[in-house]
């Protein structure tokens, strides 16, 4: 079987090698870009790539501007890093369709349980069901394929993930922990604002059926299909 190749993108040489490091101890195989332009430039010219891991702060092209361009095109995972660590960087993050973000500095013990567990849900073939349907929102597991009454959804891959958990938990009141722990794979220390701002983004691209996404006030989220939706 062949390694997972992860593009790492970041200005700072010491930092790269810093993850390359890691990764490489880990059995993955590592390609590097030193600023925006030449991150995308790898992308395009590289199909067997698995993840991304983007500085925010780079030159030419910053991370922000990469990954809107990327997710213009697909849904590879992509982890940013940020050195700011403020509340709207993150969701920033989020709205542009990141899977993960870790702040700067880090420990690489946590990004190494972050890229796993990223790879992990992305390539795992143990979900259950292949394909899950409920109000007419339908999920396609092996291609990745969301639509809803039949006209086609675009979802990163943890927006798919959270659906497809909604979805498969159809009518269960969801505890942000539980969802946390279920859909992120790991110990997301109490960061409720990761799954709020996922459920808003969700709520959007779905229209009406948003409303079948309902808030458990001081909880977190039930799934439920709302007749009049």
């Amino acid at each position: 079987m062949s390694k997972n190749k992860i593009l790492v993108a970041d200005d700072e040489s010491r930092m790269r090698k810093l993850i390359r490091d890691y990764l490489v101890r880990e059995d993955y195989e590592v390609v590097e870009a030193e600023n925006g332009e030449q991150a995308l430039d790898m992308f395009y010219m590289d199909s067997e790539i698995s993840l991304i891991i983007l500085d925010v702060m780079m030159p030419k092209v910053d991370g922000f501007a990469v990954l809107k361009e990327i997710r213009e095109t697909s849904s590879i995972p992509v982890l940013m890093l940020t050195a700011k660590g403020e509340e709207n960087d993150v969701l920033n993050d989020f709205e542009l369709g990141a899977d993960e973000y870790i702040n700067k500095p880090f420990s690489p013990k946590i990004l190494m349980a972050r890229v796993n567990a990223v790879l992990r849900r992305s390539t795992d073939d143990s979900l259950g069901k292949k394909v899950v349907e409920a109000g007419g929102i339908q999920l396609d597991v092996d291609a990745h394929v969301a639509t809803n009454d039949g006209n086609p959804v675009e979802l990163s891959v943890k927006e798919f993930e959270l659906l497809y958990y909604f979805i498969n938990n159809e009518g269960i009141a969801l505890s942000r922990e539980k969802i946390l722990n279920h859909v992120w794979d790991y110990d997301y220390f109490g960061d409720a604002r990761t799954i709020d701002t996922h459920v808003k983004k969700l709520r959007s691209k779905l229209d009406d059926k948003g409303n079948y996404i309902k808030t458990i006030w001081g909880m977190g989220y039930k799934f439920e299909v709302d007749a009049k939706a």
